[in-house]
């Protein structure tokens, strides 16, 4: 048994870091891929499928406050460990996508392979990207109720023109992330928003 392991949102400006794993437990789901060659109805569908199958499925949450605290490189640890700690099922493997193993020096670390483009060619790790994307998008459409003027239901926190100058316009929500140096001018400058 394999659980996969996946990230989304490390570079966005605003929202949380997710990271999700899953061992899809003898489940069978068609089409799974990279969450990013999908289509937002198709990452949906296939989100449902994994929620209503065999899969165990974790998912682990660190939102900008802790993130700007403890730094990137920590969160990263953190929530694959939360992350991980959902997972139900045994296992004998946990496959990263990307080069680093975020388990390193946990008693989980031995189990760990590392491996780029893990997401297109490991099944169990692009359901994790399909679950964290869907979960992620999901809450920051939920916030854009909150700062309809960010329009996070369209860029979900990322850098883009319009969420630049939605920030020149009128500063920074607790959403954003403070420390992320392509926020350094911006953040000198902004003024806070509140909820």
């Amino acid at each position: 048994m394999i659980v996969g392991i996946d990230e989304v949102g490390r570079g966005s400006w605003a929202g949380p870091l997710v990271v999700g794993a899953v061992s899809l437990n003898g489940a069978v789901v068609d089409g799974l891929a990279d969450s990013k060659v999908l289509s937002k109805a198709r990452r949906e569908a296939l989100s449902k499928l994994l929620l209503e199958s065999e899969a165990s499925i974790g998912l682990g949450w660190v939102h900008a406050d802790e993130l700007d605290r403890i730094g990137l490189s920590q969160s990263l640890i953190l929530a694959t460990k939360r992350a991980l700690s959902q997972i139900q099922t045994p296992y004998h493997e946990i496959i990263i996508d990307g080069t680093v193993n975020f388990l390193r020096g946990t008693p989980h670390g031995e189990y760990v392979t590392t491996l780029k483009k893990a997401d297109m060619l490991v099944p169990s790790v692009s359901a994790a990207s399909i679950l964290a994307k869907v979960a992620r998008d999901a809450y920051m459409t939920e916030q854009n109720k909150l700062y309809s003027q960010y329009g996070f239901d369209s860029h979900v926190g990322y850098g883009t023109a319009r969420h630049r100058a939605a920030i020149d316009l009128h500063g920074l929500t607790p959403l954003h992330r403070r420390t992320f140096a392509s926020l350094g001018k911006i953040h000198k400058e902004a003024p806070i928003q509140k909820a």
